[in-house]
């Protein structure tokens, strides 16, 4: 006798996806019907590929800040390291004459020593990921100006510039790295005794300890992770720019926290998902977009920033607070 199969949301990869980000995928759809009906420029094609390309380089820094988070961390310095990264690339090429490949691995390795002088204290000596990054944080902003004296470093060679610049079609190059990460982080974190790991982890530290996890290890591993894409992200920046900047970066770390949290990533660790990062880091591109267009000021879109992160921050905690979930059956 043969059975109906009863179809179910959850039966599929995009049903699961909807069903789990619900929430922010219902805000990011009201964002974008709201500035639709308030510009006419929003929903253009020219408009919402330029969202892409400036949420490209958070989308880096937000990929590696989901990591940390899910792993039950924080870093503060990421937005520095943008900074001295683009800054040390750019002056590496123009100021030193390194070639461009040269330049641009020995700044990759310097954002991968960085994430690993991040994990390593953290993971052996015990310290707080929010102190020892905060200590990063000023290092790495004060190497950048340091090494320029606070100028900006110009690049003109037309094959660096290519790296930030290139259109495929009429897709920009950033994007497509933007794709290629996203693909690879969503498979580490899904797909791979690592991603596990992280989980278990953040979820439980001492469970996780007991059934043999190298704790330290992957510690290290995420930072690194975090380092390296730190650097990637000022590489391409800089490209962007045709200039190595050290200010460039302030308040990025925010935005990649910002869009973590929003995506549903707990910050007591052990919760949290590539695709809602990708959807907060969607929802802060264009709150900022939707921003410029209406001309409110930068100083504004601090403020409403700041609301947002605190506005993510409450709801993670209702979700996962005892007392909340005890109170919410009672009545």
């Amino acid at each position: 006798m043969k059975t109906k199969y009863k179809f179910s949301w959850s039966d599929n990869i995009i049903g699961s996806f909807v069903k789990r980000n619900l929430g922010i995928i219902i805000v990011l759809m009201v964002l974008m019907i709201t500035l639709s009906l308030v510009s006419d420029v929003f929903l253009t094609s020219q408009n919402l590929i330029t969202v892409l390309k400036q949420i490209s380089h958070n989308m880096c820094l937000a990929l590696g800040m989901t990591l940390i988070i899910i792993l039950g961390g924080i870093d503060l310095s990421v937005g520095a390291l943008v900074a001295m990264t683009g800054t040390l690339c750019a002056g590496f090429i123009v100021l030193q004459g390194m070639p461009i490949w040269l330049a641009i691995c020995v700044t990759i390795l310097l954002g991968i020593f960085c994430g690993l002088f991040n994990g390593t204290i953290v993971a052996v000596f015990k310290l707080p990921a929010f102190i020892v990054t905060l200590v990063m944080m000023n290092i790495a902003r004060g190497v950048a100006y340091i090494y320029c004296g606070g100028k900006t470093v110009r690049v003109m060679d037309e094959s660096f510039v290519r790296i930030g610049n290139t259109t495929i079609g009429s897709i920009p190059i950033p994007v497509i790295y933007m794709v290629i990460f996203v693909l690879i982080f969503a498979f580490l974190l899904n797909k791979t005794k690592f991603g596990t790991y992280i989980y278990a982890i953040g979820g439980n530290r001492e469970s996780a300890r007991l059934s043999g996890v190298p704790i330290k290890k992957i510690e290290i591993a995420v930072f690194a992770i975090a380092g390296f894409m730190s650097a990637f992200a000022g590489i391409v920046l800089s490209a962007r720019m045709y200039s190595g900047q050290p200010s460039v970066g302030d308040g990025h770390e925010l935005n990649a926290i910002a869009a973590c949290v929003l995506g549903g990533v707990s910050m007591s660790g052990g919760v949290g998902t590539i695709g809602g990062t990708v959807l907060g880091v969607m929802v802060i591109g264009i709150i900022n977009n939707g921003l410029n267009l209406l001309n409110v000021s930068s100083y504004w879109q601090l403020v409403a920033k700041g609301i947002i992160i605190l506005a993510a921050v409450l709801i993670d905690w209702f979700k996962h607070s005892d007392v909340f979930k005890k109170k919410f059956k009672h009545n």
